[in-house]
């Protein structure tokens, strides 16, 4: 792997997560995206990682285990795409409804009670949930940027509500626009973070079969943010036809972005 490699890594994911940044700065300048923004980008977003997910994802977790295990390769990646699914559920209900930013109610619509308490809360709860996240981008880019570029945009757009989640009852509480963008951008952070430190652990055990784990496991996890969080608030906008178009429009333009490269 060259120095190369992993620092345009490193920079898809520092992007994806500096997305927050982009939803603090929302809030700041303007206030709260429309309802029909938010259903179409979030419904984009699940599209996107979705088609990705099922389409070029998971099926190079299997090839690379079926190719080190045989036919018990599949089954370990289906294995390991479960695991995904089961580490990021555990993950978001660890984190109590009233400060999780992917509960529908919180995207746009703080509560007017203990707000600055809850958007440094939801700024944590954003820390911690997604640390996966940025080595799942990290790790696609090591692999293959074609793939990673689309996932970090992706999930770039996933994270633009989470800044508005956590600005928003910090504008309100402190009335600081510079208090309430900053903590955003740094909830944000995690997610590089959480790339260098899944580096600095797993890469010693890097292998074709780890690798392929990791990859079945990174498909559970973004299949589970996007049948959990980003449809679920896309719809709850009350655009759900937009929300669905997004979807598909999201599948389509990772369709083709992937054909391209063939």
């Amino acid at each position: 792997m060259g120095a190369m490699t992993f620092l345009g890594a490193f920079a898809l994911t520092l992007f994806a997560g500096a997305a927050t940044g982009i939803g603090g700065l929302i809030t700041v300048l303007k206030g709260n995206p429309g309802d029909r923004f938010l259903a179409g980008a979030l419904g984009l977003s699940a599209g996107v990682m979705l088609y990705v997910s099922f389409m070029e994802i998971l099926p190079e977790g299997i090839s690379q285990l079926e190719e080190t295990w045989g036919k018990a390769g599949v089954w370990a990646a289906v294995g390991a795409f479960f695991l995904g699914v089961v580490i990021i559920a555990g993950i978001d209900r660890l984190v109590p409804e009233e400060v999780n930013p992917h509960e529908p109610e919180m995207i746009g619509t703080p509560s007017s009670k203990r707000l600055l308490h809850m958007g440094v809360m939801t700024a944590l709860a954003i820390g911690i949930h997604n640390f996966p996240e940025g080595f799942a981008t990290f790790l696609s880019g090591l692999e293959d940027t074609t793939i990673a570029i689309p996932v970090a945009v992706a999930i770039g757009i996933h994270n633009i509500p989470e800044g508005i989640a956590v600005a928003a009852p910090i504008r309100q509480a402190t009335g600081s626009r510079r208090k309430a963008f900053t903590w955003a951008l740094i909830s944000g952070l995690s997610e590089p973070a959480g790339a260098l430190i899944g580096f600095l652990v797993l890469y010693p055990f890097i292998t074709p079969a780890t690798l392929g784990l990791c990859f079945a496991a990174i498909a559970g996890i973004m299949v589970f943010i996007s049948l959990d969080e980003l449809l679920p608030t896309a719809i709850a906008t009350g655009k759900h036809h937009v929300a669905v178009y997004g979807v598909i429009a999201g599948m389509a333009v990772m369709a083709l972005s992937l054909l391209l490269f063939l």
